[in-house]
């Protein structure tokens, strides 16, 4: 979709629809809309329109005017307006105007200059909210909202502003499209030939293979890969924007999660898909950090494979020696992304990173606590925690930390190994998260378990249902704050 910016009056703007912003009580915002428009918005005002968060009201424009039609959104309570409302915003207006056939709209910036909010909130919103995957649809309905205009004033602020945000909603994007891939058409292999289509002179990407895996002693990430018939890949990217110590970021890569021996339930299972997610956000952060040539040095890592049951499977009891050396128990197959997630740890702790991030879909336990509306998050270090929590406000990806008590190792004691991969369903949401903070030590780190906010399962004002891409805006906010 292109987006434009004219510094013409609202009833001047040649499109299919006028977009207007109000709260519930617009009294003083209908006062201060052009003569040319006023009496036509305030006559339906409160009698068919009220103004409610996301309500949505198309009506036909005055001949005197050129636009054809004004769309209303409601923004809810004027002293609740955020950044995050007016994003809601504009995903429901784009959406309802694209299930109109709409190709051209603008919107009407007045509103937001008086709250001291930048437009290109809305207009990431209405990003987000325009995705569809259509690959498999031979039928789909193909309308598209090809144009919006920004009525504003062009300023170097506002034009940055929209670079980030088609950069931003471009890497969250991608990661969707890799989540709804189904499994067949997304191997360790496929996930490789994305993280190589990164490629700039800034991002180079290496993808090791098995024996490349072997001969650097990952064991337990092999360990998963070992019912599969498709090759694992261990994917690394290498951003090049500033010297010095990288970011590390870790994203957990299971193409498909059958559970292994300890196999899964079939209800949902083809939902197992989406067990790449957190790959799949670190390929969006580092797509969206290239095309922006953001000056840091961020490195991401995808340990990637499937996780299937098969005569050459790991089993239960079964004991492997990590890329750091600790021997692990395998207690439960299906507690395999932890596994890899642990020697991506291991690896990225000899690149002497400044810190590091994982995102993974790592528990069912984390579904259970916060359902679709939070990301765990858990880790060693203040400061790093304190940033993620601000970033999380920022882009409503929100976090909720919990505790990393030293008790909880006790539940990963092992009586013939160093540490065994599960401690039981009792604070199995913490205890994984533990079991990480075993292989990350002292080295700044935060776990980001997004199992319950991946994957949505019914359409958000700018996300539709299926993947989410969580996680992308996130530490791309985050970035801002290490840059």
């Amino acid at each position: 979709m292109n987006i434009d910016i004219k510094n013409i009056k609202g009833e001047d703007c040649a499109c299919d629809a006028l977009i207007f912003l109000f709260p519930e009580d617009a009294a003083e915002e209908l006062k201060k809309l052009p003569r040319a428009i006023a009496p036509f918005i305030k006559k339906v005002f409160s009698k068919e329109f009220s103004g409610k968060q996301n309500e949505v009201f198309l009506m036909k424009a005055p001949d005197s005017v050129k636009p054809q039609r004004f769309l209303l959104v409601g923004l809810g309570k004027k002293d609740r307006i955020s950044a995050e409302k007016i994003r809601q915003a504009g995903g429901k207006a784009a959406t309802y105007l694209r299930s109109m056939g709409m190709k051209k709209a603008a919107l009407s910036t007045d509103f937001l200059s008086a709250l001291k909010i930048s437009p290109v909130e809305f207009i990431e919103g209405a990003l987000l909210g325009l995705y569809t995957y259509r690959k498999y649809k031979k039928d789909e309905d193909k309308k598209f909202l090809e144009n919006i205009t920004l009525l504003a004033k062009p300023a170097k602020e506002l034009t940055e502003g929209l670079k980030r945000a088609e950069a931003v909603t471009g890497g969250v994007c991608f990661a969707r499209d890799m989540v709804n891939t189904p499994a067949n058409d997304m191997t360790p292999t496929h996930l490789a030939k994305a993280a190589l289509s990164l490629r700039t002179k800034r991002l180079s990407v290496k993808a090791l293979d098995k024996n490349d895996a072997k001969r650097l002693g990952m064991g337990a990430f092999l360990a998963v890969a070992k019912g599969s018939r498709e090759e694992p890949r261990f994917i690394v990217l290498d951003y090049k924007g500033a010297k010095g110590a990288p970011v590390v970021l870790i994203g957990k890569s299971i193409t498909f999660d059958s559970g292994g021996i300890s196999l899964k339930p079939p209800d949902s299972m083809e939902k197992m898909k989406y067990d790449m997610a957190g790959g799949a956000s670190v390929l969006g952060v580092m797509k969206a950090v290239a095309a922006l040539e953001l000056p840091i040095h961020l490195i991401g890592i995808l340990p990637a494979t499937e996780n299937l049951p098969g005569g050459a499977a790991v089993k239960p009891g079964d004991v492997v020696r990590s890329l750091s050396g600790k021997t692990i128990e395998i207690i439960n197959t299906d507690a395999e992304g932890r596994l890899v997630v642990a020697d991506a740890i291991a690896y990225a702790r000899r690149l002497k990173p400044r810190a590091i991030i994982d995102i993974a879909t790592l528990t069912g336990a984390c579904l259970i606590a916060f359902g679709n509306e939070a990301i765990a998050m858990m880790g060693n270090d203040r400061k790093l925690l304190d940033a993620l929590r601000k970033s999380g406000e920022n882009t409503y990806e929100r976090v909720w930390e919990m505790p990393l008590f030293e008790e909880y190792k006790e539940y990963l004691k092992s009586d013939i190994a160093d540490i065994k991969n599960i401690g039981g369903r009792d604070g199995g949401l913490v205890t994984a998260a533990y079991f990480l903070y075993e292989f990350a030590g002292d080295t700044p780190w935060a776990h980001l378990d997004i199992a319950g906010t991946a994957w949505a399962e019914k359409e958000r004002p700018y996300v539709p249902k299926g993947a989410s891409g969580v996680g992308t805006r996130l530490v791309l906010d985050l970035i801002k704050e290490l840059t």
